[in-house]
């Protein structure tokens, strides 16, 4: 009998023990003396030793996790079981993150796939057309296929994967018929607009005919677009006098309008403020297909479109360009 109750304890702890996973890591040049693990409903942080080593064991639903070092962020697969051990050069975060262990062949897949992304994601701005951009995307699909069809990765794992990748490939496919559709605006009359001006009255971008318009589209709850406030001004400052408006376009909707107001009178902003009447569905941002902000459309004395999805004032592109059409 005392045999079969050890026998069973054995048993009990042993199913314990698959009910949690391990997780270890080795940083180099940490950014932090913490990692933190997380999705929506979950999240685990390890403190380092003073050595940058991290132990840790817990229990996950199994599934994709964000691991996040301070500074960088990493998708890892996580499952109860695992004993995944990660090793890491803070300083060469994608180039050197690998894994051993139970659970290595999963995530070293993961890290493989987004190295491949991220080397070929000059290849894929560059791309000159919508057939060549997905020819990109199904490259990197392709070369990722062999290693997917190890029938040592876990089920689960390989049916994420391939929903990711299925979900990434239709992301990519409607944004190469995005840009096409652009491109065919290149060269053509601008829609117009006539919107309120936070100085009063209405503006027209008939108005503004005889110069370069540069148009930012933004709204006062878009984080992105705050941010490139800074860099708008600093553009306006050094091309002031030139043979250019800066227009910024508010989406905002109207229960945000004394938002917007209050925003451009505190921030001081410059250039042209305009309010749209109508935010997302308004004409001008609709003929655009303005689906995402903060987007910047350059138009020229003719009142044509030179880009309707022109470089962000932080892009060193758009004063290249700027410098260009204003010789």
């Amino acid at each position: 009998m005392k045999k079969l109750l050890l026998i069973t304890l054995f048993a009990f702890t042993g199913a314990f023990a698959q009910d949690k996973m391990k997780f270890s890591a080795k940083v180099q040049n940490r950014n932090s003396d913490s990692l933190t693990i997380r999705s929506r409903k979950f999240t685990k942080v390890m403190v380092s030793d003073a050595k940058g080593n991290f132990k840790d064991e817990f229990a996950v639903e199994p599934g994709l996790y964000q691991l996040f070092d301070g500074a960088e962020v990493a998708t890892v697969y996580l499952k109860n079981g695992f004993d995944l051990a990660m090793s890491l050069d803070a300083k060469m975060f994608d180039e050197s993150i690998s894994y051993k262990g139970k659970g290595e062949k999963e995530n070293n897949f993961i890290a493989k796939k987004y190295l491949m992304e991220e080397e070929m994601q000059d290849e894929f701005m560059a791309a000159p057309d919508p057939e060549a951009l997905i020819k990109v995307a199904d490259d990197v699909a392709k070369k990722l296929e062999p290693m997917l069809a190890d029938k040592g990765l876990d089920e689960n794992f390989r049916v994420l994967m391939r929903e990711q990748m299925a979900a990434e490939k239709a992301e990519i496919k409607e944004y190469a018929e995005h840009v096409a559709k652009l491109k065919e605006l290149q060269g053509k009359p601008s829609p117009s607009f006539a919107y309120e001006n936070h100085k009063g009255g209405i503006t027209k971008l008939e108005d503004l005919k005889g110069k370069y318009v540069y148009i930012d589209v933004w709204a006062t709850w878009c984080g992105p677009c705050r941010q490139e406030i800074p860099h708008l001004q600093k553009v306006e400052k050094d091309y002031h006098g030139r043979k250019i408006e800066f227009v910024s376009l508010s989406i905002d909707e109207k229960k945000d309008y004394e938002k917007w107001r209050k925003m451009v009178t505190d921030k001081s902003l410059g250039g042209i403020q305009l309010i749209a009447d109508k935010n997302w569905s308004s004409d001008f941002t609709m003929a655009y297909s303005v689906n995402s902000i903060p987007r910047f459309i350059l138009i020229d004395p003719k009142g044509n479109i030179v880009d309707a999805d022109a470089p962000r004032p932080s892009d060193p592109a758009l004063r290249a360009k700027l410098d260009e059409l204003l010789k």
